[in-house]
């Protein structure tokens, strides 16, 4: 596929789109035969792949340039947890467009329950101090995609204000809509969010009471009903097409620019930016690439690329230290993504790479039976690496300092 060379200076960025696809021409020449194999039953595995070369000129600025492989913004999948990387950081935003003089991202988080079948928490076991608090669940969700997390960040956002200010970010090819692990939450239950609370010590800093989300989405995607059967939640089979239409969506495009946001605030226009302080995107920056085994609190028995599908996804070994992948992942249902900014220290490589593939043979849902292993895992690792060492044997002009990440 052919593009016509687009390139737009913003904010000392360069966005420029290729005469040339890359990344079609990696893909086709590579002789790996699982690749190959997915590469010829598009209708089947429905990959969807990204890569954004990153250039820098000699004052460091980056210029990126976008490939695509297959991407279709109105077909359907379903982005797991991939949804708790946009909430993590209108969590931090929330907290400083609130700009109440003592809270903060530390700050003891109280959450309360109005109905059934909301849950209060006042107490986090796996905090230094044991206590909750929006850098703690943030801490646990991007080094284990930890779902209990994300769902109290989504209690404290609410439903309107995630998406109104996601959509107004011009990220509106998404709806995030409900709690995660929580079936016990019906579409009507997910618009009500808990009451939450900060404290310093005894002394209330901020209450929200329980708020009614009367936000209806208004995507229209293809394949959101799916399969031939699925799973209910007591076990039964039903012979029946899966209904995506409640389920939360961000298209891989939204997920990428996203992700780039935060990994260069200063490259997209003010209105996509998240409102974060400089020590918000060094807290982010840094949970975003830490490994599990890298954690005190909670310590973790996690193997390093246990959220890292790309190069490493394959397997259990050690992660090089030279190399940190600032990422989000998600797998359930058969779908599995990952979207990210890879870094080489040592060899002065960067560039970005966002992937969802469709893993559910028997195209039975909900049934715990994918092809994760076997094609999943293997696929997104066999990419990364794919792209790693095009980039690795890539002439630059001006290599790339990452003084700001250290």
């Amino acid at each position: 596929m052919k593009y016509i060379l687009v390139a737009l200076a913003l904010a000392g960025s360069i966005f420029a789109q290729a005469q040339e696809n890359v990344l079609e021409q990696l893909l086709s020449s590579t002789s790996d035969s699982l690749l190959r194999e997915v590469l010829r039953q598009p209708e089947q595995f429905q990959l969807q792949v990204i890569y954004t070369r990153i250039d820098r000129d000699a004052g460091n600025l980056p210029m990126f340039t976008s490939y695509y492989h297959n991407v279709d913004s109105n077909l359907y999948f379903y982005p797991a947890s991939t949804v708790k990387m946009p909430v993590a950081f209108l969590a931090l935003e929330k907290l400083n467009e609130l700009n109440i003089l003592g809270l903060d991202k530390y700050s003891n988080m109280q959450t309360e329950a109005a109905r059934p079948p909301q849950t209060a928490v006042s107490r986090d076991t796996s905090a230094e101090n044991g206590l909750p608090s929006i850098a703690h669940y943030i801490k646990k969700i991007f080094l284990v995609s930890d779902n209990d997390a994300y769902n109290r960040l989504y209690e404290f956002l609410g439903q309107e204000y995630l998406n109104r200010k996601l959509h107004e970010k011009g990220y509106d090819n998404l709806r995030i809509i409900h709690r995660l692990s929580a079936s016990e939450f019906g579409v009507e239950d997910n618009r009500y969010t808990n009451p939450v609370s900060f404290y310093d010590g005894d002394s209330l800093l901020y209450h929200q009471g329980e708020v009614y989300s009367a936000f209806y989405p208004s995507l229209w995607l293809k394949e959101q009903v799916r399969g031939v059967a699925y799973m209910n939640d007591e076990g039964k089979s039903i012979p029946e097409p899966f209904d995506f239409r409640n389920k939360n969506f961000v298209s891989l495009q939204d997920l990428h620019d996203i992700l780039l946001a935060v990994m260069f605030p200063n490259a997209v226009p003010a209105a996509a930016q998240f409102n974060l302080a400089p020590e918000d995107f060094r807290f982010l920056w840094k949970y975003m690439s830490m490994l599990p085994r890298e954690s005190d609190y909670p310590q973790y028995q996690e193997w390093d690329s246990y959220v890292k599908f790309f190069l490493f996804g394959d397997s259990k070994g050690a992660i090089p230290d030279h190399i940190r992948i600032f990422n989000k992942v998600g797998d359930a249902y058969g779908f599995l993504t990952d979207v990210a900014y890879v870094v080489d220290f040592k060899n002065k490589v960067e560039f970005m790479l966002a992937a969802n593939i469709h893993v559910n043979k028997n195209q039975t849902y909900n049934d715990g039976v994918y092809e994760y292993d076997e094609i999943g895992f293997p696929v997104l690792a066999k990419l990364g690496r794919l792209i790693y060492e095009h980039e690795l044997k890539r002439p630059r002009e001006h290599p790339p300092h990452f003084y700001y990440l250290k």
